[in-house]
């Protein structure tokens, strides 16, 4: 139901996946995570943006089973993994935790797709 609606009667499909992902936490994980300290995250990419005014800043936003995640991408490291990003609707992302004023976001440093044979899912809302 969820990859042909985009929406679930039963668990997000995250949920399906974390026994899937020792050392990942969730997105309702890093409101404790101190900043600075290396993490990685994982979802479903719900929103990629790359603002005019952000200089070739990509925002990435993963959505698992307890919320949304966020992740800054610069310019060289999208540049980079440009392909990998725009295309996969399953993301890992590792980096230091930075936390702004109760903004958690993560600075990516690594990035992968998460691959599983349950991995059904809508599109993103994309800058494309």
């Amino acid at each position: 139901d969820f990859s042909g609606t985009g929406v679930t009667t039963g668990p997000h499909p995250m949920a399906l996946l974390r026994s899937e992902l020792p050392g990942i936490l969730r997105a309702s994980d890093l409101n404790a995570v101190a900043e600075g300290h290396i993490v990685r995250i994982a979802g479903l990419v719900i929103c990629r943006q790359r603002p005019g005014t952000a200089k070739g800043v990509v925002f990435v936003s993963l959505e698992d089973e307890t919320g949304i995640s966020n992740a800054i991408l610069y310019s060289a490291f999208f540049e980079k993994h440009r392909l990998l990003v725009t295309q996969e609707r399953y993301l890992v992302v590792e980096g230091p935790v930075q936390n702004q004023h109760g903004t958690i976001h993560l600075i990516a440093r690594h990035v992968e797709a998460l691959v599983s044979g349950q991995t059904h899912t809508p599109g993103s809302h994309d800058f494309q």
